[in-house]
């Protein structure tokens, strides 16, 4: 029953991407003289686009599983950018951030990059777990002191000089396959692991939740962890695909990530979410975002219409679970 009513919902929302591509193929004809979906470059840039939200996205979703919000994804995307692309720099260069560190191993500032995003996404699940303050409150404070962090590690000028091997992370189409891997390996601990059911539990029914045994607060630190750890994965795709890593990365991914999430049929209530729903969300977005710069809507219209979405979403998440609790009751 549950399996049914999730494949209906994914079915539903790639409808709707079908939709709205559909719709761009016809403006793009009437308008432009020119087709929107065949064209495998804009295609291509499309999903490279995506691929860093869509990282982000990932972990996102499965905070907004348990009910929780994070809001600090973007900053700690530059943060961990940063730090990571400092660890990365190719010798002979100029601006070398640590004089006598140079050609690492690719696999030490993948690393760092990622553990610095673990970091601040346990900080953000310590907080929230185990003082009680809504979410939104740590990773609100988390967005501003990571930005300021990643200002504050190099004095605000951007890290360059990285080497091949790193920069190789975001060459070609290597963003779109980690974007795949993550959300395939992240699908499968969520439908196939007791990671994913107690995942889904605690945002179902929190405390029913803990009278089954499960421990609410070690995994809500779990899961913060994990988001942490995807943000810092995408800042070092992103600052390797930039070939220079800079404080200003990510400004506002942390809305087009929460976006994607219930776009792709997340509840923001907790309980309900699918990687699946989230992969075709930040597509739709993507799609959108492509059509209005192929139909040379201005940039701030392109805004506008983005807040509507996403308004439009949480509505329709809103009238889901007001018929969910009547059916229930």
């Amino acid at each position: 029953m549950t399996l049914n009513r999730n494949l209906s919902l994914d079915m539903n929302i790639l409808l709707v991407l079908f939709g709205i591509a559909a719709l761009f193929e016809i403006l793009g004809w009437l308008l432009m003289g020119q087709s929107f979906l065949f064209n495998t470059k804009r295609l291509t840039i499309i999903f490279l686009q995506v691929s860093i939200i869509g990282i982000i996205a990932v972990g996102v979703t499965q905070v907004i599983i348990t009910s929780g919000i994070d809001l600090s994804s973007g900053s700690v995307v530059a943060m961990s950018a940063m730090v990571a692309a400092s660890f990365a720099q190719a010798s002979g260069g100029f601006m070398m951030y640590f004089g006598g560190i140079s050609d690492l191993p690719v696999i030490i500032p993948i690393f760092i990059g990622i553990a610095v995003g673990c970091a601040a996404g346990w900080f953000n699940g310590a907080i929230t777990a185990y003082t009680g303050i809504p979410p939104f409150i740590p990773t609100l404070g988390m967005l501003v002191a990571a930005r300021g962090i990643a200002v504050l590690y190099n004095d605000g000028s951007p890290i360059i000089g990285l080497t091949e091997n790193f920069k190789f992370i975001g060459s070609g189409i290597m963003p779109v396959i980690i974007f795949i891997s993550v959300a395939f390996i992240f699908h499968i601990l969520l439908t196939r692991t007791v990671y994913g059911r107690r995942t889904y539990a605690i945002g179902s029914n929190e405390e029913a939740a803990r009278v089954s045994g499960i421990n609410i607060k070690s995994h809500k630190v779990l899961v913060y962890t994990l988001a942490g750890g995807l943000a810092g994965l995408a800042g070092v795709v992103m600052c390797a695909r930039a070939t220079l890593a800079q404080s200003g990365m990510g400004q506002m991914y942390e809305l087009d990530a929460i976006a994607a999430a219930v776009i792709g049929g997340t509840s923001l209530f907790g309980g309900r979410g699918r990687i699946t729903g989230t992969v075709i969300g930040v597509i739709i977005l993507g799609v959108i975002m492509s059509g209005f710069t192929f139909l040379r809507v201005d940039f701030y219209y392109q805004e506008i219409a983005k807040g509507l979405i996403i308004l439009s979403a949480v509505i329709v998440d809103q009238y889901r679970h007001n018929r969910s609790v009547g059916g229930a009751s």
